[in-house]
């Protein structure tokens, strides 16, 4: 299956448990692996026979600004739905990542992989 990949996607929102992270928006970025058949514009360079990856990254922007989930495995889950709603996506993986959560490591987060049933 052919991969169409959104990297490092940088969007500020409300995420996490403690009311320190919860008074103010903080970066969370945003990886996504959405599984797909690309061969059909491949041979006719239309967007219409793909994922428009620039409609699904603003979608995925737009909920994670605002959604102010607890964790980023509930944010993994519902940006994995979103995904699946887009016609043309068979499956996904979806990182969800917290820069500085943690002292002394870049980042902490979680990857899943949800697929069409």
């Amino acid at each position: 299956m052919d991969k169409i990949l959104v990297k490092n996607l940088l969007v500020r929102g409300v995420i996490g448990v403690s009311d320190r992270e919860r008074a103010n928006p903080q970066d969370i970025v945003i990886n996504l692996v959405m599984y797909s058949d690309v061969s059909a514009c491949g041979v006719s360079d239309n967007i219409h026979d793909t994922v428009n990856y620039r409609t699904v990254a603003k979608e995925v922007m737009a909920y994670a600004e605002t959604i102010g989930r607890y964790t980023v495995e509930a944010l993994a889950e519902d940006i994995a739905k979103i995904c699946l709603k887009f016609s043309g996506i068979n499956g996904v993986q979806v990182r969800v990542e917290k820069p500085g959560a943690v002292r002394f490591s870049e980042s902490v987060g979680v990857e899943i992989e949800r697929f069409r049933k």
